[in-house]
């Protein structure tokens, strides 16, 4: 099987850029610099001990659940500049959690496919409109603030990256834990268990950063193009992407990740990689056996 072998490079470094005060993590406490002002473009909470700046889906919910709510111009802004600039090859190279569960995958034993389960795809979506937007806005407190429902409740990174570090590393964070940190804690575990024999469950079935990058997957500048004139549908690279999907006919699927595999694989060289408006007229392709 075909892959990216450079792709961990990137990875890790996306990993390190964006937790770069590991110090803390012995230390038991947040970096609270200039710098957390600022998204980064992958899932990496803001809780996390070396973390030096936000992560999106937090920082939309807190200006939600304000008492002061005002449409967040610059979160949103910055979430729709990443998603055109490069859909969902956010998930594939810059995020952090999605490298956890790949480094997870590798664990020898046997794999799965989830093809059959492409119905829970749509559960991100649900998700990401529910928890990230309705509840925050909708359910407050006695001020007027509403809780951050998918961090609080969903949000695997966060305990893994945040609560789990700092319960160990600091005493009075570790003698203040209750059910909420029982539950969240069920949660990454589950999460640990599938991603050892399915790929990035989180990334396809629950991940609303992931939901809203893949709203912009047809239309962004970095996209994956199939040269019809090369390709014969043989399915090789259907076959290799762990995301199911059938690249020669939806290169740019909300579920890629642009991982590179496919290319890789293609016999015929007929996938690239380009940074490109997106073609309105798409020519089907006829299978193999077909052509003429």
């Amino acid at each position: 099987m075909a892959k990216n072998k450079n792709r961990w490079k990137i990875q890790l470094t996306a990993t390190i850029a964006s937790n770069p005060f590991l110090s803390n993590f012995f230390q038991g406490k947040i970096h609270k610099g200039k710098l957390k002002s600022v998204c980064v473009p992958g899932l990496n909470c803001y809780s996390c001990p070396a973390a030096a700046t936000s992560c999106p889906i937090g920082a939309l919910q807190a200006v939600i659940g304000s008492s002061r709510f005002q449409f967040t111009y610059y979160i949103v802004g910055i979430l729709i500049f990443f998603g055109v600039l490069l859909g969902r090859a956010i998930c594939g190279f810059l995020c952090p959690f999605g490298w956890f569960q790949e480094l997870l995958h590798k664990i020898p034993t046997k794999k799965f496919r989830t093809k059959r389960l492409h119905i829970l795809t749509y559960l991100k979506y649900v998700i990401l409109a529910v928890f990230v937007i309705v509840l925050p806005m909708t359910i407050v407190n006695e001020v007027g603030l509403g809780d951050p429902f998918f961090c609080k409740y969903i949000c695997p990174a966060g305990i893994l990256e945040g609560g789990i570090p700092l319960s160990i590393a600091n005493a009075g964070i570790r003698a203040s834990l209750g059910r909420l940190f029982t539950w969240k804690s069920c949660i990454l575990l589950g999460i640990v268990v599938l991603a050892v024999f399915f790929y990035r469950p989180f990334c396809k079935w629950i991940c609303p950063l992931g939901a809203f990058y893949a709203l912009f997957n047809k239309i962004s500048l970095y996209r994956l193009e199939v040269d019809q004139d090369k390709c014969t549908a043989c399915g090789a690279c259907s076959h290799v992407c762990k995301m199911d999907v059938d690249v020669f006919r939806t290169p740019n699927h909300p579920e890629c990740i642009r991982c590179g595999d496919c290319i890789q694989t293609c016999p015929h060289r007929a996938i690239t990689k380009s940074l490109s408006i997106a073609k309105k007229n798409h020519k089907e392709v006829i299978p193999h056996e077909k052509k003429i």
